[in-house]
């Protein structure tokens, strides 16, 4: 038993001294042998058509020193390196280690494997793992792309490279620049891993992770990635993108921006259609409209940028359970319609605003705006007008149809159109009340200061009473269709989120 083991190590022993042992490089030809002393080594100086085989390794120059000693050799003037995998290299100097099988290339070199193509000043090049290195400067071409860094690993048999500081890739479509890379050439798939930005005639990508399919223009963006294209920017944790569709898809912390609309748009998921320029937004959604002095802040399930039927106008759209803050105005319904071309919203499905002490409702509301404030608000369909006075106390106003006309953001004049009514109550300068006003006309004018009704102009067909303050009772000095909202205002900007 002993015997048998003593065998097997010293077998075993053998096989691995065997593959420890390197083996030499072999001259195949030089038109010119002689020896030298180089070194302080007995070295052969070949001339003229000169080549050489190691393993799998053919070499080529001009003139060489061959180091039988060390297993080394220089190679100088037209040398070549071709393996059997298809891989070559040319340069104007080799210095090739036998026994480490490590080659250093040197002056105008060259690498060339399948469709790629590597030009740099200087090369080292593992063959046993078959792994190229350049430090200082080096350009590959491949297909369409042509990448550049200043430091570069190409590994040979996954057609996988490794590019670091100040990388750039070029395209038809695109540039591309990086502080690290990693490109495939099989696969045409570039994987970002360090600050990237990457800019085309459509947009400027930029972010810090994630990867780029050069071939079906294909990629996903990660940490802090941000596309921007036009006047808008999309940013999420995470970006897809189809350059050739025009398509994208962001996730988690998304921010749109639209600097000549100063909108910011927030969300958890968004689409982007670049070729309709059109963006969804779902998800924890918060529109902010930056104003001069203040800033609107609104809350839907989904927002949707586009264009209006026409297809000329930009328009944004709010749907299912909005509601939006600004300090001197609020709203909720259940859709809303921006129009940018005249600066119109329409508000939809039980729409109601407040500003200051008045709440407004009708079936269907269209505000306009300009430079952050109200211009007018057009009421159609049961529109109804309530602003409390004091406790139990509402001054009222009911139509068909109104327009109520505002000057710096407050209420001034309302224009009643068909079933006007009207119940308010008659003050004196110290607030103590005189009566209470009731009126039918089919259509008024009704003029507001400080949020009280100064003056009634009846059109057609008037009937006004005024009546002693305590004559009425309390269903009497409501007008049909009466309700009262405070539970609904939004009174801060974190209200939007909370739907009663």
């Amino acid at each position: 038993m002993k015997k048998s083991i003593i065998v097997v190590f010293c077998l075993l022993t053998i096989v691995a001294n065997a593959q420890k042992k390197p083996t030499k490089i072999k001259l195949q030809n030089a038109d010119v042998f002689e020896y030298i002393e180089r070194d302080g080594e007995k070295t052969k100086r070949l001339i003229g058509n000169v080549s050489f085989k190691h393993e799998n390794v053919l070499m080529s120059c001009d003139s060489a020193f061959l180091y039988s000693k060390s297993n080394t050799l220089d190679a100088y003037g037209n040398v070549k390196v071709n393996k059997e995998d298809g891989l070559k290299i040319v340069g104007d100097f080799l210095k090739y280690k036998g026994d480490s099988k490590l080659a250093n290339i040197k002056g105008n070199v060259i690498l060339t494997h399948d469709d790629i193509l590597l030009s740099t000043t200087s090369m080292n090049h593992d063959i046993t793992n078959n792994i190229a290195t350049y430090t200082n400067w080096g350009e590959i071409i491949d297909k369409e792309n042509v990448l550049t860094s200043r430091i570069g690993i190409y590994y040979a048999d996954n057609k996988d490279f490794f590019f670091k500081d100040k990388v750039t890739l070029k395209n038809p479509k695109y540039n591309m620049t990086a502080d690290t890379l990693r490109y495939n050439t099989d696969s045409e798939k570039a994987f970002f891993l360090g600050p990237t930005t990457i800019t085309s005639d459509e947009n400027t990508i930029y972010c810090e992770n994630g990867w780029y399919d050069t071939k079906q223009n294909l990629s996903q963006f990660n940490k802090h990635a941000k596309i921007f294209s036009n006047s808008q920017s999309i940013s999420g944790d995470s970006l897809f993108y189809d350059r050739d569709k025009g398509y994208g898809k962001a996730i988690s912390n998304v921010e749109i921006w639209d600097t000549i609309q100063n909108l910011i748009i927030r969300g958890d998921f968004a689409e982007y259609f670049e070729k309709k320029d059109e963006a969804v937004v779902s998800e924890n959604v918060l529109l902010i409209n930056i104003y001069e002095d203040d800033s609107l802040f609104l809350h839907a399930d989904t927002l949707r940028s586009g264009f209006d039927t026409t297809g000329e106008h930009k328009i944004l759209l709010a749907y299912n359970k909005v509601r939006f803050y600004k300090p001197d105005l609020q709203g909720k319904c259940d859709s809303m319609v921006f129009f940018y071309q005249d600066s119109t919203i329409h508000l939809f499905s039980g729409p109601i605003i407040w500003s200051e002490q008045n709440q407004m409702t009708a079936d269907f509301i269209s505000l306009k705006w300009g430079d952050g404030s109200i211009e007018s608000l057009s009421f159609e369909n049961n529109s109804f007008i309530v602003s409390e006075v004091d406790s139990n106390k509402y001054n009222q106003i009911k139509g068909k149809n109104m327009l109520g006309s505002f000057l710096d953001n407050e209420l001034r004049k309302i224009k009643v159109t068909g079933n006007g009514e009207t119940v308010y109550f008659v003050q004196e300068e110290d607030s103590s009340f005189v009566g209470v006003n009731k009126a039918i006309c089919s259509d008024m004018m009704i003029y507001v200061e400080e949020n009280n009704i100064k003056k009634i102009t009846f059109i057609k067909q008037p009937a006004s009473t005024l009546y002693p303050i305590d004559e009425l009772s309390n269903q009497e000095l409501e007008l049909k269709g009466f309700i009262w909202f405070p539970e609904k205002r939004p009174l801060s900007k974190a209200d939007i989120f909370i739907w009663k």
